[in-house]
C-alpha cells in the first residue's frame, strides 16, 4: 500500500468518524417550546442540560399551536413542549424526569412521545424531590382510548 493510499483511507475515516460524532451530536439535542416568563420551565431545561442533552430554547408566549401541531391531547399538556431528535423525533411533554428520557432513548419505543400532565409537585422544575410519585404517560400519537403509563416515579 503507497503513502498516497494510506493517506486516502485515513482521511476516509477521519470523515466518518467526524459524520458519525455530528450525528452523535444531533440525537442528544433537545428542542424547548416555552413561555418566556416560566422559571419552572428554565429549572426543567438547565437540569437536562447539565444531564449532558444540547438544549436549544425557543421562546414564545402562546403554545397551543406547539402542541397542537405536536399532537398532545389536551388532558396531557403541561407548561412546556419539547422535541428530542435521533433516529426519530419524541415529544417530550412537561415535567418529564430524566430517567423517563433516558429509558425512552434506550427503548426507542414506536410511540409519539412521552407526557408529564400538569406540574405535579417534587417533579424536575417543580421542587424536584426524587421521592415524589407520580406517573409519565405515553402518547401514542393517535389519540385513541386513555395514555398508557410508561414510567411511574417514587417507587
Amino acid at each position: 500500500m503507497t503513502k498516497r493510499q494510506l493517506a486516502g483511507i485515513t482521511a476516509g475515516m477521519i470523515a466518518m468518524a467526524v459524520s458519525s460524532a455530528a450525528l452523535a451530536g444531533d440525537a442528544t439535542t433537545v428542542t424547548v417550546f416555552k413561555t418566556p416568563w416560566c422559571g419552572c420551565c428554565k429549572v426543567w431545561t438547565d437540569a437536562v442540560e447539565a444531564a449532558g442533552y444540547k438544549v436549544v430554547i425557543e421562546d414564545m408566549e402562546d403554545l397551543s399551536g406547539i402542541k397542537k401541531q405536536a399532537g398532545v391531547p389536551e388532558e396531557m399538556q403541561a407548561c412546556h413542549t419539547a422535541v428530542i431528535d435521533g433516529e426519530r423525533k419524541y415529544v417530550l411533554e412537561g415535567h418529564v424526569p430524566l430517567e423517563a428520557v433516558d429509558k425512552l432513548m434506550n427503548e426507542r419505543p414506536d410511540i409519539q412521545g412521552i407526557a408529564v400532565p400538569g406540574m405535579p409537585q417534587g417533579s424536575l422544575g417543580m421542587g424536584y424531590d426524587p421521592g415524589a410519585s407520580y406517573t409519565v404517560y405515553a402518547l401514542d400519537g393517535n389519540n385513541t382510548g386513555s395514555p398508557q403509563p410508561f414510567l411511574t416515579t417514587g417507587q
